[in-house]
């Protein structure tokens, strides 16, 4: 059975959501830890369409590479703000990424083996990597099953529309509403998110 098939099974408002979008479109992993942390950073609180321009300015701004961390930390902080479009925020929070990884604070090559709680925990120390930061990163990186984005406007918006909610729901209430998803929760994320992408404006 796959995580869709559970689903479909689980709750007939997702079956429902399945039927009139079909599968999401897998997305491919960027492969590189480091750098998908970068991009997530970087597209904080952004549309996917600014987010994209900045991250393309900002690689531009390294000679169109990825930054290692310690480019990052050798860079003029208001140059590297200024080519990329990036906020002052921003800049630190990429200098504290970047710190972490070179100190080895944050072993990236180490994070797939622990549990999902205590990655949480691992990214969160990194300034300006929030919760929802670190499940995009284990739900489209580390592919995850069983992430629930609560903090996601998108997750939360498509599960008002999808479930009739007069507003949208709260973490505690989209964890309930949740339980039966378990323990596909990533692919219902994803599922909603299509939903979204292809409901009515």
């Amino acid at each position: 059975m796959t995580p869709y098939d559970h689903l479909r099974a689980a709750d007939p408002v997702l079956a429902r959501l399945l039927d009139e979008h079909g599968l999401p479109e897998p997305r491919p992993a960027h492969g590189d830890a480091y750098t998908a942390l970068v991009r997530a950073i970087v597209g904080q609180q952004l549309s996917v369409t600014a987010a994209r321009a900045i991250h393309t300015r900002l690689l531009d701004h390294f000679g169109g590479q990825a930054p290692t961390p310690e480019q990052i930390l050798q860079a003029d902080a208001d140059e590297m703000r200024v080519a990329a479009g990036l906020s002052r925020a921003k800049v630190v929070f990429l200098r504290s990424l970047a710190e972490h990884v070179e100190t080895g604070e944050l072993d990236l090559e180490h994070l797939p083996s622990l549990g999902d709680d205590a990655i949480v925990e691992q990214l969160t120390a990194v300034k300006g990597v929030g919760v929802w930061t670190a499940h995009m990163y284990m739900i489209f990186e580390l592919r995850r099953p069983d992430v629930l984005a609560v903090g996601d406007l998108g997750v939360r918006r498509a599960a008002e529309r999808a479930y009739g909610l007069p507003d949208l729901p709260s973490a505690d209430e989209l964890t309930e509403l949740a339980q039966g998803w378990r323990p596909h929760r990533s692919a219902a994320c994803l599922l909603l998110w299509h939903s979204l992408a292809n409901a009515p404006a």
